[in-house]
């Protein structure tokens, strides 16, 4: 009588969880060369295999075209050489970073003599669910490898040939260094069930981490049963302040918006203390009209766009929550900074927001006062990324309070055990 294994009976999505849990086995205690080399081998052939990517990703990038899709998200789908090669120096980068794996968290001697150890370890499986970004698939390879970690990749279907073609040459590679290939695989399925059974496949994932919109994010939080690190929208404000300089504000609004539009770092509300509003906002909106922006304006925004060359429209109250991921801003004037303070509040996804003042005081109490994983001072939105940050390229930015919070890099990817070694103890 054959005796079959669980395996056997499993569907697709959990049979590649059930080789991920194998591969993070195998992973766990590598040394840090073995994890490098393997990264090493991936820039190189993300570089050599430019053109078989990027050929993938055009037919991604013309169906999208052809759907409609908005422009802001067709940029973040579009790979080209150059962003190829500059996704393989972020690998390269990530290599250069140290190993946290077991990095000692606290330890000490107990005074019955045991020696006590908190070390970092994998978390294990990491599934990562996100939309059309397709540079995200080698990111969160390169630095669950780093970290010691297996991967299971679902990006949407809008990216499935991009997707198919970076995750065959990342197999390659992770191969070809001697690593388990299944320790980066694409999630089996375009269909929505697949994502829900990688959503129920508690026991084999250790943690999922959406990235990608708001409705995307809420799903996989509320249907999951895997454990799941929520990164959040992007509703980022910027608030002139009354001390503000004006040349510089007008600098950090006109790069937090425009800079790069379909980014979760990029603003998407303008805040003006009502006693510099007539002289800055003239002002900032000629800029925002020099860089494409339409202003969603409240009635004393209004009042200041008479003379301007900017495109206004009335604000609604669907404006003040919206992600716009486009060439588009809310506006408002407020009173004070504190009325700064509970608007953003009421409004913000809790991702990042800047304050631009000369006023130590009020720089000092809106860092206080803001509950958001990032508050910036005199500085842009944009610099909300892992790579800007030193940690070499990000996870995911995680607006929850559990776990990881920010933007997630190497060390937001383990978890921890205790050593604890004695000489014959037993408890009494």
């Amino acid at each position: 009588m054959t005796t079959l294994s669980p395996y056997d009976s499993m569907s697709p999505v959990s049979q590649a969880a059930y080789r991920a849990k194998g591969a993070a086995a195998d992973l766990a205690p590598l040394p840090r060369a073995a994890k490098d080399d393997a990264l090493l081998a991936i820039a190189d052939a993300l570089e050599v295999r430019a053109s078989e990517i990027v050929e993938a990703n055009a037919e991604d990038v013309a169906k999208a075209r052809e759907a409609g899709t908005a422009e802001g998200m067709i940029d973040r789908l579009t790979l080209t050489p150059e962003r190829v090669r500059a996704i393989a120096a972020d690998v390269r980068d990530v290599a250069a970073l140290p190993d946290p794996v077991g990095e000692v968290v606290r330890g000490s001697t107990l005074p019955n003599g045991i020696d006590l150890r908190q070390v970092r370890v994998p978390l294990g499986v990491v599934g990562i669910i996100y939309e059309g970004r397709p540079n995200v698939t080698v990111d969160a390879a390169a630095l669950c490898l780093k970290s010691g970690n297996a991967v299971l990749l679902r990006g949407s279907s809008s990216a499935y040939r991009s997707n198919t073609a970076l995750v065959r040459v990342l197999r390659d590679a992770v191969g070809g260094a001697g690593l388990p290939a299944d320790a980066v695989q694409l999630v089996p399925g375009e269909s929505r069930e697949s994502v829900r059974e990688l959503m129920r496949a508690r026991g084999l994932v250790d943690v999922l981490i959406p990235r990608g919109g708001a409705s995307l994010i809420n799903t996989v939080v509320q249907e999951s049963i895997v454990p799941v690190i929520e990164t959040g929208t992007g509703n980022c404000h910027v608030y002139v302040d009354a001390a503000a300089d004006l040349d510089t504000a007008v600098e950090i609004l006109v790069n937090s918006k425009a800079q790069r539009v379909g980014v979760c770092n990029a603003a998407e509300t303008l805040l003006v203390h009502q006693d510099i509003a007539a002289e800055f906002l003239p002002r900032a909106l000629d800029a925002l009209a020099d860089a494409g922006v339409t202003v969603h304006a409240d009635e004393r925004v209004m009042a200041y766009a008479k003379d301007s060359r900017a495109t206004v429209v009335e604000a609604t109250t669907e404006d003040w929550e919206t992600e716009y991921l486009s060439l588009d801003i809310a506006a408002a004037v407020v009173d004070s900074l504190d009325r700064a303070v509970e608007h953003i509040r009421l409004w913000s996804s809790g991702h990042t927001e800047a304050i631009v003042t000369t006023s130590q005081q009020a720089a000092r109490r809106f860092t206080q006062l803001v509950d958001s994983t990032t508050v910036a001072v005199n500085a842009s939105t944009r610099f909300t990324d892992g790579g800007q940050f030193g940690f070499g390229a990000e996870i995911g930015i995680s607006t929850q309070k559990l776990h990881a919070r920010g933007p997630m890099g190497l060390p937001e990817l383990t978890s921890t055990k205790y050593i604890v070694t004695g000489d014959g103890h037993v408890r009494r």
